[in-house]
């Protein structure tokens, strides 16, 4: 029997009129059987959830969806072109250049809001100048100030950089954009140059034109530079009729030299005082040199009305002696069709100038721009020293340690001549030759 605590409640029940037998009630008697009620109901569900797992597993795996009719589809540009799921990587670098074309319109407004308040400044810069001003300021304004040295014309000549980029399949996205640039890059220097040449950019189409027409759609307004569909042979080709265009006082409209093709002038003007027959013989022996590592010869200087092939193709250095080859096989099939097209190879002469360390590669634009600064200077080692860049590493052969007393820097770096000598390129065995079919340089 079961005790009654003084702390539980008891309750009596009777009859109204207190006849009837009392009766005593636990309440912990009544909380017992309401949990007993509740496990009862516990063992149902289970028993009920037990029935419903039976059912499932007794349903046929052929009547089951498949799980593409399941799951959410993935969103379309998480997909590759053959509709299979990108990985997580390339879905990140996706979502990043959606998210940098997504706020195109917003950067083209910071730039003009940039280049608004550039020209606000220079005007205040130029009224306050222009305002007199007293004491010790007007007297610093009557001081006269040197005159700036005029800009020189810059004056075109009758040589030819083509560069070749028939390489769109041997390149990753991230490559072709670096070559993009190296284009870009090409277009600046030769503009900007001095002494510029005939820039031509052949095999142009794939992916690097699906670029340029869509990211970098401002090309179209680019002056002094080709974009041809066709190979470096057709394109070397047209060559020789532009730089010979306008090429004579009487053929010009306004009576001046080469004012189409080029003026015989800086590296050039020794090859303007010779007769006119000479000249004719000279346009007749103009060359196209297609730049590679890999040939046995080596460039000693640039000629009049030739053409020099730079290969377009940012590799890291994988296709190896793909441009000689390239080269030769042209050369071959020239020989073979008995055109007198006659293509030549030869590389950079960094080994005769520059003493290297390690194996570099030479970017497109570099090789463009080292012939460039040969164009002004006429000199090899001056061009490689200003256009490799520092973190290259290298000097000159005829500023040696030891040679002419260089100095020492407390980096390790040897200086000869009070200047430090920038070096790059690639280097092909045991002599430094330089690439100019591959290159990106990191």
């Amino acid at each position: 029997m079961r005790k009654v605590s003084h702390h539980e409640p008891i309750t009596v029940s009777g009859d109204p009129d207190g006849t009837g037998p009392m009766q005593m009630h636990d309440a912990g008697a009544v909380n017992h059987d309401a949990g007993d009620s509740q496990s009862m109901g516990d063992r149902g569900d289970a028993a009920a959830f037990k029935n419903i797992q039976n059912d499932r597993d007794s349903v046929p795996l052929d009547d089951l969806p498949p799980p593409s009719a399941v799951e959410p589809p993935l969103p379309t540009q998480y997909l590759d072109e053959d509709g299979n799921p990108l990985s997580k990587n390339q879905a990140k670098k996706l979502r990043k250049k959606l998210e940098w074309e997504s706020k195109r319109e917003d950067r083209k407004v910071i730039r003009k809001e940039k280049v608004t308040a550039k020209r606000e400044r220079r005007r205040a810069a130029r009224q306050a100048e222009a305002e007199p001003g007293t004491g010790d300021n007007n007297q610093a304004q009557n001081t006269q100030q040197p005159k700036k040295t005029p800009p020189q014309r810059a004056v075109q000549l009758p040589v030819t950089f083509l560069v070749d980029c028939d390489f769109d399949n041997l390149m990753r996205d991230n490559e072709r954009i670096s070559l993009a640039s190296q284009i870009t890059r090409c277009y600046s220097d030769n503009k900007n140059s001095l002494f510029r040449a005939h820039l031509a950019i052949c095999s142009f189409g794939g992916k690097l034109r699906e670029r340029f027409d869509g990211i970098l759609g401002h090309y179209t307004g680019w002056r002094g530079v080709r974009f041809l569909d066709e190979d470096f042979v057709k394109a070397a080709e047209a060559a020789t009729g532009w730089m010979t265009m306008h090429s004579s006082a009487e053929d010009g409209p306004t009576g001046q030299k080469g004012e189409e093709g080029g003026e015989l002038k800086g590296v050039f003007s020794k090859y303007a005082a010779i007769p006119d027959s000479e000249k004719s013989r000279l346009k007749a022996e103009g060359e196209i040199v297609y730049l590679t590592s890999d040939s046995p010869h080596t460039l000693t200087e640039l000629k009049p009305y030739s053409t020099y092939i730079i290969g377009g193709l940012v590799d890291k250095n994988r296709e190896k002696g793909i441009c000689y080859k390239r080269a030769r096989a042209a050369a071959e099939l020239c020989e073979d069709k008995g055109t007198t097209t006659n293509i030549k190879t030869a590389k950079l002469p960094i080994g005769e100038y520059l003493e290297m360390s390690s194996r570099k590669v030479l970017a497109t634009n570099h090789v463009n721009e080292i012939m460039l600064k040969w164009l002004e200077c006429g000199d090899w080692g001056e061009a490689f020293m200003q256009v490799i860049p520092k973190r290259k590493g290298g000097q000159l052969k005829d500023q040696g340690a030891g040679e002419k007393g260089g100095e020492v820097e407390s980096d390790g770096t040897q200086v000869g001549h009070g200047r430090k000598v920038e070096a790059g390129g690639e280097v092909d065995g045991d002599e430094a030759t330089a690439v100019a079919e591959s290159g990106n340089i990191a």
